[in-house]
């Protein structure tokens, strides 16, 4: 089964999305704002990825954090900080079979799903 995992209304989400469904793929959508995201999971993505992989600097979340917090992020505490602010992680997540695709690119995607 294919999941991706991010926010309804973020942009990048949308063109996962399109570029799933204009291809075929038969995929479930997790928000994990408004459904929430187990640490388990999150864990599996930073142990598959890294966690500055799956960590989103760019978002309002990350910004508005308190520099104290910024400064200390690492591989022990990033599991928690995601779960509490799960729209720190980088969109979409896309998991399909044992393969974690962090980002959108739709040349990977077509690799992934051979299109």
């Amino acid at each position: 089964m294919t999941t991706l995992y991010g926010i309804k209304n973020c942009d990048t989400i949308r063109k996962a999305r399109k570029w799933l469904e204009s291809n075929g793929v038969n995929y479930a959508f997790h928000d994990v704002r408004s459904d929430g995201i187990d640490s388990e999971t999150i864990a599996k993505w930073v142990n598959y990825a890294g966690w500055e992989k799956v960590l989103n600097k760019r978002g309002t979340t990350w910004r508005q954090l308190a520099e104290e917090v910024k400064n200390n992020v690492s591989g022990e505490n990033i599991v928690d900080l995601l779960t509490e602010h799960p729209t720190m992680i980088k969109r979409p997540v896309l998991e399909t079979g044992s393969i974690i695709e962090i980002g959108f690119s739709e040349a990977r995607y077509r690799e992934l799903f051979n299109t």
